[in-house]
């Protein structure tokens, strides 16, 4: 007799579940309404007063117009004077520094040490003693 009771809770809580009106007041349903049933109102969704504004995205806002960029003319390689090897007195012409990193486009000591490098790779024997040429470039 202790089971009955408890059969009783278990079919009133499953009735009480399945109850038919429910599901009708339900306005999102994905059941198609049967033929010739009277339409549902649908409440349309109000803005609730406690949310906060819409997102506003910053590529809707107006973009600051920029002026063109200009060009800066290219800085002027000077051309130090020809070297003469101090061994064979043969003239070498130097070669124009092709990026001066100085202010205003000037030659600095480094710029001056690579160009005299390169310039002994590319003159070769006609340099003479590298160590000479390459001190007597450098210090021009």
């Amino acid at each position: 007799m202790k089971r009955r009771p408890l059969h009783a809770l278990i079919v009133l809580a499953l009735l009480g579940v399945a109850t038919p009106a429910a599901a009708q007041d339900y306005p999102y349903s994905i059941l198609k309404p049967e033929p010739g049933a009277p339409p549902r109102h649908k409440p349309q969704p109000q803005p609730e007063p406690w949310l906060p504004p819409k997102y506003q995205s910053p590529r809707s806002a107006p973009q600051p117009h920029t002026p063109p960029s200009q060009l800066a003319p290219a800085p002027r390689a000077q051309v130090p004077p020809a070297i003469v090897v101090p061994e064979t007195g043969r003239v070498l012409p130097n070669m124009p520094t092709l990026s001066p990193s100085g202010p205003n486009g000037i030659e600095t000591g480094q710029d001056r040490a690579m160009r005299c490098a390169h310039q002994l790779g590319a003159y070769g024997a006609d340099a003479g003693n590298p160590s000479a040429y390459l001190g007597s470039c450098v210090n021009q």
